[in-house]
């Protein structure tokens, strides 16, 4: 019974950022990683709990670097770092689930609290296949197809649990607060949180049997639309023969699955 935590930072409870600024750049930030580890313990306590045998936490929060690793459960590996050749390092087929701990929601998400998708200064939406997806569901995508391991719990502000819940019905969630504005939330307290969580992974655990791996219809279409114009003439200029520029700020590609995107 092993397991990946995928651990980023804006999801986490009492964590809003500030107007103008990535969360890395924000004043909340040192609190982030503080809390990161927080929840990724709580997560990690209760599946040694159910009877894990292996638990990898893994830092994905831009650079990778932002969990104090001394302060994680020592019984944990760390995944920290970047520059790999895809999502989900050091996940293969051997692994009985992963979870989302501190993801956030989509782009284009109305008072989602720090929204985006994997670039907040580059990118306003991504869509595969028509359909707007943000990081839960690629990561998601990513672990079940190549892997066909299911994502089995997501924490996140109440708009990333709906999210969650569209593309993977079956999983257990927990609300770390209610988003009023992009960075404006009620958060619940960071220490109550925990147990929450405990309790959620647990019954994720129990219930393991009924998770499901995720992966999108192929072939993926993998459309992206960008804030500036010479990011999407840059985009198609790199690829002219694979790659349709669909207007001045969006440009569409088609891949055998999405693991191809990376």
């Amino acid at each position: 019974m092993k397991y990946i935590i995928a651990v980023d930072l804006e999801g986490v409870a009492g964590v809003v950022g500030s107007v103008g600024k990535t969360l890395t750049d924000s004043p909340d930030y040192a609190f982030a990683c503080q809390q990161g580890v927080r929840e990724a313990n709580a997560a990690a306590g209760a599946l040694f709990a159910a009877g894990a045998t292996e638990v990898l936490v893994w830092d994905n929060h831009g650079s990778g670097h932002n969990l104090a690793c001394e302060q994680l459960d020592r019984r944990c590996r760390i995944i920290l770092g970047s520059g790999g050749p895809h999502r989900w390092p050091g996940l293969d087929s051997s692994f009985a689930g992963v979870l989302l701990i501190g993801y956030h929601a989509m782009d284009n998400t109305i008072n989602g609290v720090l929204a985006h998708s994997y670039n907040s200064q580059v990118y306003q939406w991504l869509k595969i296949n028509n359909t707007e997806v943000g990081e839960i569901a690629i990561d998601a995508a990513m672990a079940g197809e190549c892997h066909g391991v299911p994502v089995i719990f997501v924490s996140s502000d109440d708009h990333g649990v709906s999210e969650a819940k569209r593309f993977l019905p079956w999983i257990e969630t927990v609300s770390t607060k209610i988003g009023l504005g992009r960075n404006l939330a009620v958060s619940q307290h960071p220490l109550a949180v925990l147990d929450e969580i405990s309790r959620a992974v647990g019954k994720a655990v129990a219930g393991i049997d009924t998770m499901q791996a995720f992966a999108f219809t192929r072939p993926v279409t993998l459309q992206i639309r960008y804030k500036r114009m010479e990011e999407a003439e840059k985009a198609y200029a790199n690829d002219p023969v694979g790659t349709r520029q669909v207007d001045a700020y969006t440009v569409s590609r088609t891949y055998k699955q999405l693991s191809d995107v990376y």
